[in-house]
């Protein structure tokens, strides 16, 4: 009987908050290339709290995959947005229930005060853009993972 190794385990779910820029990079870089229908984006004003609901690449499996033969996998998570004070797009159409996005990326452009521009880059020149006090982010996953049903990690040109 040979003992287990970690690359045997499985990692947790991830749960991770970001309340600086740096904290956000890491957060883009987890949620790149995560998919989403319209329908499963959700402004709160009274909370001051957006949310998608996204079906995310596990880039943080990826070598893993790799090495050990097996599928590349996704998960359901949600991202939340709290602090928020406004939101607006462009190049969605949200009538489009159909419609589903790709987001490419998560920025912070700062204002002097420590408020500022969340920026949600997606796939096909939209854009979500949130004004917020702060940053104040959440991913967390919420479902066990799944094979991609492509079998293959997204592609990016260098």
């Amino acid at each position: 009987m040979t003992d287990a190794s970690f690359e045997d385990g499985r990692e947790a779910p991830l749960n991770l908050g970001a309340e600086d820029s740096d904290d956000l990079q890491v957060i883009s870089t987890l949620a790149q290339d995560a998919v989403f229908p319209v329908t499963e984006m959700k402004w709160q004003p009274p909370q001051r709290r957006f949310g998608l609901l996204l079906n995310r690449f596990r880039w943080e499996d990826k070598d893993a995959a790799t090495r050990r033969d097996r599928p590349f996998e996704r998960v359901q998570s949600v991202l939340v947005f709290d602090s928020v004070l406004s939101v607006a797009s462009q190049g969605i159409d949200r009538s489009e229930k159909d419609m589903v996005m790709s987001l490419l990326s998560v920025d912070f452009e700062a204002d002097e005060d420590g408020a500022g521009h969340i920026l949600l880059t997606l796939a096909g020149d939209g854009v979500i853009r949130l004004k917020v006090e702060a940053i104040d982010v959440t991913l967390k996953d919420v479902t066990r993972p799944y094979q991609a049903p492509s079998g293959q990690a997204p592609h990016h040109p260098e």
